[in-house]
């Protein structure tokens, strides 16, 4: 006679954003916001992260309504609608806005400007019409050549092995070491969760772009290549 089914052990927040393809900090918020959208509590604790039962937590998520940024979408709707980076990133697949906010500060040319600048005091908030967002994605790179682009994306540098294991490279440098052809697949891969090993930078290089030890870049290489 079979046994019982053994229980799956209790996941945090990252685990459980990675299997419902949510945010951690998403997941955090809608465990703040459990008196209004009876979010499951959580089920014990590992050091100081919160734990939750997989299985409640999809029938949950399954039920539920969801939110007007999990709605958005490119296809349908008023093409001159105006979205936030946190609504772009939502609707092109990507799992935090920053992934918008780092196409333009690291790679320019690669992603549209913003159609309208929203001025709040020190800080600004981007915007884009649809019509602009699925225009890009419709012939960003792997979806064919982009109508009426002629820029080529610059070679990555040679980047050596054996140097100091605690140098700091940035995103060029380190998809040169992982052995990516340019900095737009390395920066698609990462946004894509394919590279856990970098999620976290170890600090920013002079020009205040993200940053990751040769040391870590290089385990990551080793994890991809098994």
């Amino acid at each position: 006679m079979a046994g019982k089914p053994k229980k799956q052990d209790p996941v945090d927040s990252k685990e459980l954003a990675a299997e419902l393809g949510l945010s951690a900090a998403r997941i955090n918020s809608l465990y703040a916001e459990r008196e209004k959208n009876d979010f499951p509590a959580h089920v014990g604790q590992r050091g100081r992260a919160r734990l939750w039962d997989l299985a409640e937590v999809r029938a949950w998520h399954e039920t539920r309504k969801p939110s007007r940024l999990e709605e958005l979408s490119l296809d349908g709707g008023d093409p001159d609608e105006l979205l936030n980076a946190a609504q772009v990133a939502r609707v092109l697949g990507y799992k935090h806005r920053s992934q918008i906010t780092t196409y333009l500060a690291e790679h320019p040319g690669y992603f549209p400007e913003p159609d309208e600048v929203e001025e709040l005091g020190t800080y600004k908030r981007l915007k884009w019409r649809r019509r602009t967002v699925a225009a890009w994605r419709d012939s960003r790179p792997g979806k064919g050549k982009r109508t009426g682009s002629t820029r080529q994306a610059p070679p990555l540098p040679d980047v050596p092995a054996d140097g100091d294991p605690e140098e700091l490279l940035t995103g060029t440098q380190a998809a040169a070491l992982l052995g990516f052809k340019s900095l737009n697949s390395f920066v698609s891969s990462l946004s894509q969760g394919n590279l856990p090993l970098l999620e976290e930078t170890d600090g920013l290089s002079d020009r205040g772009r993200r940053a990751w030890t040769r040391r870590r870049i290089l385990e990551q290489s080793a994890q991809r290549g098994r």
